[in-house]
């Protein structure tokens, strides 16, 4: 069996849409990063999306575990047009389209994003690669909120919507059990 402990990078403090944009992280809770490494098991493997936040994050809990290299497959989710505005400017600008995007993820995609399946299938195909090339491994893959979200709703059984709902927070680690089908053992838990 492998265990994916998913673990979201450390906050940027943005108020804006964050996708592909590379915004750097804020490590500066020494504490809270030594609580996190502390709850990560010491033998794992070290993955992160190839974006700042999340290298920096991996690096800062990697300690003696081995690090993989970066995945761009594990980035998150290509907001396209709406990367680097609030939520009210995409609503005001695309009423019905950010609408749609939220309420019946799927298939909808930002102008010049990515929809919901394009990055599930995406990230999927990142950790699976990631599982394979690295069989009985437990693994830590640092990551964002979208790319975690989808893999809980694979591994749940889910709708995106209902995906949605849960809260994936900076620093919390979200437990993926593969046996080889996906199990989720726990979400959003913050150490």
């Amino acid at each position: 069996m492998t265990v994916i402990y998913w673990v979201r990078h450390a906050p940027t403090h943005e108020k804006t849409f964050v996708g592909h944009r590379d915004v750097p992280a804020d490590l500066s809770d020494e504490a809270q990063i030594a609580r996190l490494d502390g709850a990560l098991p010491q033998n794992a493997l070290v993955v992160s999306s190839d974006l700042s936040r999340s290298v920096d994050t991996a690096t800062a809990i990697q300690g003696r575990r081995l690090r993989l290299p970066h995945r761009a497959g594990l980035r998150e989710f290509d907001f396209g047009d709406w990367d680097g505005l609030h939520f009210s400017e995409v609503a005001e600008k695309w009423p019905d389209l950010s609408r749609t995007y939220w309420q019946n993820p799927g298939d909808v995609a930002a102008p010049n994003g990515e929809s919901w399946h394009a990055a599930a299938d995406r990230v999927s195909s990142e950790i699976s690669s990631v599982i394979a090339d690295n069989p009985r491994r437990d693994i830590i893959a640092v990551a964002h909120f979208g790319a975690i979200l989808t893999q809980m709703q694979r591994a749940a059984g889910i709708t995106p919507y209902a995906a949605l709902a849960h809260r994936i927070d900076n620093y919390s680690i979200t437990e993926i059990q593969v046996r080889p089908t996906y199990g989720v053992a726990r979400v959003n838990h913050v150490p």
